[in-house]
Formats: structure tokens, C-alpha cells, sequence
């Protein structure tokens, strides 16, 4: 399918690839911006699976999903086998009576088993919930997944293998829940059904349920990861899903035109890779291949692998994977030939790439290719399934989020000095599961938009068609002792750009007090390199090393010689041995810094780093800020 819209072409000297009118309407009123595309929405599903079923018919042979398996061999499963696996897992989920109010629960990473489950909920319309697997494997007190089981009420569990989750099921979840494992069970006294008996249930009734999914049924839950301790369940619905994916197509009519085929590792329990990415191979009729690495130290090579073995036609990454693809295609001649044989377009989300970054892609780039590659990003978030804005319009560099989708309302309003963009349409939730009516007035505002929380800026105020930039998030930003407004959002991003490859991110520090602060989180692996130091070196150790603290030290006098004023002086850095804790709500388990958290469990920490006495070995001291620059404070 292709969009009847106006096309423009992509940036010049860039490989031919169809980008959606990037022309938008734009209004005034009071203090309020107002933002949307100058075309409207085409008709889309009213089913998700809607694209299941009619994948089956166009092309039933075509591999919907591929994985790898024990001996390296890809095996995957067709439009039209998921299809009658879809009608027998809904049979029988439907036998079980299970409901949004008792829906599936899968506890798997990325697997053709858990897509298998996810399209047998859906097409009964039971919707199911991927939670995050971290929340049972790499936690010490199963304290959120303790609180998704309860919040959700699952009538039953589903994980790949069982046995892998069985501690932190026996700890949270009722013994009367069933479970659910693709893998045999070798735990007897833990009654579990295998998940080839759900294969093979007849799909009596399983079409008839399909035929009552309306948009309003809810597809799936997913689990917020971001400002509180505590996720939050967003009730993704069929509409939600299927609105967002006609943005993008219209937003990408490349996707019409050549079947979108992706290598893909981000988790299915977040929406960029379980509803964005999985949902660009459904609705386009792509193909999906599973990534079983991740741009961490020992599992990067399986990325390069599969890569040298299957071309995408675009390629999603978060800026961790694409830094580290960089350095990769700078080296591997296979593998440069094989990823630029017919990729169109770059994608990035789930943080900022650094200017830097960006201009090294480009280079290694236009070496091999001769033209330049779209980058492609945007804004979306959980809430609104996920896409809202695209950096469709001229802009091409790090911080741009673009403008609005096709059907996507924004609007541009003034909070604390900054100026928060929300949004309304077909794919932003209706509220969160379960949650109290009250707190609906802290989600929407007046006109029924959703409050991201996140902080924009026009690109250039004087010609706002040029769209937005990001601008950290409102809630983050704090006054100094002297009332200065400290941005954090620009703050962290500088710091994490220049201080590449060696900073994960950065804490900003120092509310109410006298000067600005920064804790940072080290990327171990590159520092321990720039120390010479062996594995079995401490972090404590590293960290200490000459050539590490005369990197920070460096780094700390690079970006203060640019300061204009006590907001954006760094007074203070203290580097941190420990990592960011996950039980804590430190971090997600998809790698972002809740600054709160952060701030919250190691106060006592900033209390030392801040002190007026501070002697700490640990933390590095700017040198005092001159009388100029002293003058220039914007005191509000």
C-alpha cells in the first residue's frame, strides 16, 4: 500500500527513499502553540491482526519472523502458519475464560514462541502484557514484578522457559495462576502446561471472538519504565496500534513500496521495539528477524553476525547499538557490503544520538555509499503507542524531533519557564489500568491532551514550520540557591555527546544549593581500556586511574569554557563504582537514568560532593568561575 499523499524526497544526496509532506499547520492561541500535518489520516485496520489475516491471503508463504536456532540455522514461521497458530492458542486461551480483567502474562525476551502467544491473545481479544524479564531475573526482591502481577491479576503465565522464572514466580505470583513454558519443565512439582497443547487446540470459537474486536478492545498492556519507582500499565488498544502504524506508513511510504525487512534485538516489553518495530513488519507485510545480541560487552558480535547474514531495508537502533555498528563498518568489509546492499533509512530512539556519533555514521557512510542515508527520529512514548512526531522537515542533526504525524494533535505549552509538548489522537491511551479517576487531571490537561512531561523548543522561533527540538525533561529541572533555572536535559546530553565513549550518562546535581553538580556513570569497558587496566581491576580502581581522571578533568574544563553563567558551570564531578540499581528504580532495564531515583539513594553522596569542606578523592573540582562569567546570570 502506498499513501496518496504528497511525497517529498529525502535530503539531497541522500539514497531515494519516500518521506510523507512534511508541511504542517500551525495556530496560535494565547500562550499555546498548536501543531498537526497538513494531511490527514487515512483509513486504517480495525484490528491489528486485521494485517495477520490479510498477509496470510496476499502473501502466505513470505516469513513473518525468523530466529536463529540452537545450531545457528534461521527457522522461522509464514504469514500463514502464524495465522492458524494464532486461531488455535485463541481457542484455547478462550476456553480458559481468561479477559482483560484476567489477561495473559509473558515473562520472555524477544522469541517466535512469544510473538506465537501475542497474536493468540490478540485475536481472541484477550489482551496480554510482555513484562520485562529483568524484573524476575536480574532482581533481588521481585519488588515490580510484584507489583505488575498484582496490578494485571494474569489468569495465566507465559514464559519460554518456566523453569528460568520459577523463583520469582514462586515468590509473587498465586499458586491457583496458570503457567505456561515452551521449554520442558524439569521442576514436577510445579504443575505446568506445555505450550505445544495450546498449538494443537482446535480453533473452535477463536474467529467468532475475533469478529467482536472492535478498536476500543484492548491489544495488550504495556508497563511504563520511566519518572516512578513504580511502572504503570498503559492499555494499548487496537486502534492505538493500528492508527499509529498508518502514521507511519503515510509518514514512510517506502514501507509500500519494498516490503520492510528488519534485524531487530529492542525488547518486545517496550513499545519502540514490541509495538513501533514488530508492528512496521505486520502492517507492511515485512519480515522480522530476531537479534540475540545487544550493544553490550560479549553480546554486540551476534548483532554483527546476523548482520553480515541478512540485509535490513532500514535499521532501528538505540545510540549505544549505532555507535558501536559504526566503529564495526569502519573495519569489516563484509559486513559494510552486506548492511549497505539495500538498507534506506537509519532509525534512532530510547535517547539522544550525539552530534558526534551522527557525523561518524554519515562519514563511514558516504565512504562506502557515495550518498548519504536518512537518520531518522522522533518523539513517542508508551502512552501514545508509540509515535507522535518525526524528524520529517529540513532539520537534519542531533536534538531534533521534528513535527507532528499524520492524525497526531501537538500542542506547545508554557510550564515552569519551559514549554511542554502533548498530544491527542487515535494512538494516545484513554488513561492508565486501574489507576485512580483523580489523578486523570495530572495525565491530560483541560482540552484532553496528554502531559508528556517532555521539554520542547522551536527549532527556529522566528519559522516554527521547522519543528521542534527536545528539551529535556520539565520535571528534572531545578533553581539553584540564587533561583537560576537549571536545565538538565540539554546539561546531560552535552555531557553524555562530549564525553564519548567513556560517559553512560549523567546526574545532574545541586538544587537549592550554590553551584551545579554532576554524578556520572561510567561505560566500565571504555574507561578500563583508557586506564591500560586488566578484567580483574576493580571499578573503584579504574576510575582512579591517571589517564581516566585526566579524561573527566578534561572534559569538565571543555564544557565550562563555554558556560554562561552558574547554570551551566560544572562546579563539581564525582564518578560513580556503582551502577545504577534496577530494584532501586535507578535504571530501566532498557538502560535510562531515573535522575530522581538517583538522586533520592545516593543522597548522601551528593550531601559530600556538595559540602563546603569536600575533600573527597572522588570527586574532581572545577577552578573557580571568572568574574565575567559570574556577571551573566539570568536569575528568574
Amino acid at each position: 500500500m502506498v499513501s496518496d499523499h504528497n511525497h517529498a524526497g529525502g535530503a539531497p544526496g541522500c539514497r531515494g527513499v519516500a518521506i510523507g509532506s512534511v508541511s504542517p499547520r500551525i495556530e496560535r492561541r494565547g500562550e499555546c502553540w498548536y501543531l498537526e500535518a497538513g494531511e490527514p489520516l487515512g483509513a486504517y485496520p480495525e484490528r491489528f491482526t486485521d494485517r495477520l489475516e490479510r498477509g496470510a491471503l496476499d502473501h502466505p508463504d513470505r516469513l513473518l519472523v525468523a530466529r536463529r536456532d540452537a545450531n545457528g540455522a534461521w527457522q522461522g514461521v509464514t504469514y500463514a502458519q502464524m495465522l492458524e497458530q494464532a486461531r488455535a492458542i485463541g481457542a484455547a486461551l478462550l476456553q480458559r475464560g481468561l479477559s482483560a480483567a484476567r489477561p495473559v502474562a509473558i515473562l520472555s525476551g524477544n522469541g517466535i514462541e512469544h510473538l506465537q502467544m501475542a497474536f493468540g491473545a490478540m485475536w481472541a481479544g484477550i489482551p496480554y502484557a510482555p513484562i520485562s524479564p529483568a524484573y524476575s531475573l536480574f532482581s533481588g526482591d521481585y519488588g515490580k514484578l510484584r507489583h505488575v502481577l498484582e496490578l494485571l491479576t494474569p489468569g495465566l503465565v507465559f514464559a519460554d522457559d518456566i523453569d528460568a522464572y520459577a523463583q520469582a514466580l514462586d515468590t509473587v505470583l498465586p499458586a491457583d495462576v496458570e503457567r505456561v513454558s515452551a521449554a520442558p519443565s524439569q521442576r514436577p512439582s510445579a504443575p505446568v502446561t506445555r505450550f505445544a497443547a495450546l498449538l494443537d487446540t482446535p480453533p473452535q470459537g477463536a474467529d467468532a471472538a475475533h469478529a467482536a474486536i472492535d478498536g476500543d478492545t484492548i491489544a495488550k498492556f504495556l508497563f511504563t519504565s520511566g519518572s516512578t519507582r513504580l511502572p504503570k500499565a498503559v492499555p494499548t488498544t487496537h486502534r492505538m496500534l493500528c492508527a499509529n502504524q498508518q502514521m507511519l506508513l503515510e509518514t514512510f511510504p517506502q514501507f509500500g513500496i519494498e516490503a520492510p525487512v528488519l534485524v531487530d534485538w529492542l525488547p518486545w516489553n517496550h513499545t519502540f521495539g514490541g509495538s513501533h518495530n514488530v508492528g512496521i513488519a505486520l502492517y507492511n507485510g515485512g519480515t522480522l528477524y530476531i537479534d540475540d545480541g545487544k550493544p553490550v560487552p560479549g553480546k554486540f558480535e551476534e548483532t554483527l553476525r546476523n548482520l553480515r547474514d541478512i540485509a535490513p531495508t532500514i535499521y532501528f537502533n538505540v545510540p549505544k547499538g549505532w555507535e558501536e555498528l559504526t566503529v564495526a563498518l569502519e573495519t569489516d568489509a563484509a559486513l559494510r557490503e552486506r548492511f549497505f546492499s539495500r538498507v534506506k533509512m537509519y532509525f534512532f530512539a530510547g535517547a539522544g544520538l550525539s552530534q558526534a556519533a551522527w557525523e561518524r555514521l554519515e562519514r563511514v557512510t558516504l565512504a562506502h555509499c557515495g550518498e548519504r542515508i536518512r537518520i531518522m527520529a522522533g518523539l513517542g512514548m508508551t502512552e501514545t503507542a508509540p509515535s507522535c512526531l518525526f524528524t520529517t522537515g529540513p532539520v537534519a542533526r542531533a536534538g531534533y524531533i521534528g513535527l507532528p504525524a499524520p492524525g497526531c494533535l501537538a500542542k506547545i505549552a508554557p510550564v515552569d519557564g519551559k514549554l511542554e509538548v502533548r498530544f491527542r489522537g487515535p494512538n494516545v491511551m484513554s488513561g492508565y489500568w486501574r489507576a485512580l479517576p483523580e489523578h486523570a487531571k495530572d495525565v491530560f490537561d483541560e482540552e484532553g491532551y496528554y502531559r508528556t512531561g517532555d521539554a520542547v523548543r522551536f527549532v527556529d522561533p522566528q519559522q516554527p514550520e521547522l519543528g521542534l527540538a527536545f528539551d529535556g525533561r520539565i520535571a528534572e529541572d531545578f533553581k539553584l540557591a540564587s533561583g537560576t533555572f537549571v536545565s538538565v536535559g540539554p546539561m546531560r546530553a552535552r555531557i553524555i555527546s562530549e564525553g564519548a565513549p567513556y560517559v553512560q550518562d549523567a546526574v545532574i546535581t545541586g538544587m537549592n544549593r550554590d553551584d551545579v553538580g554532576v554524578m556520572i556513570f561510567p561505560r566500565l569497558d571504555a574507561c578500563r581500556k583508557l586506564a591500560g587496566s586488566g578484567n580483574q581491576a576493580s571499578a573503584a580502581d579504574v576510575l582512579a586511574a591517571p589517564a581516566v581522571r585526566a579524561f573527566f578533568a578534561a572534559l569538565v574544563a571543555r564544557l565550562n569554557a563555554s558556560a554562561t553563567g552558574s547554570a551551566t558551570y560544572i562546579a563539581r564531578l564525582r564518578l560513580l563504582a556503582v551502577p545504577p540499581s534496577l530494584d532501586l528504580g535507578e535504571v530501566t532495564d532498557k538502560g535510562s537514568i531515573n535522575q530522581r531515583a538517583v538522586l533520592q539513594h545516593r543522597n548522601a553522596l551528593v550531601e559530600a560532593m556538595h559540602a563546603p569542606d569536600a575533600d573527597d578523592p572522588d570527586v574532581l573540582l572545577s577552578a573557580p568561575r571568572n568574574v565575567a562569567v559570574a556577571r551573566q546570570e539570568n536569575v528568574s
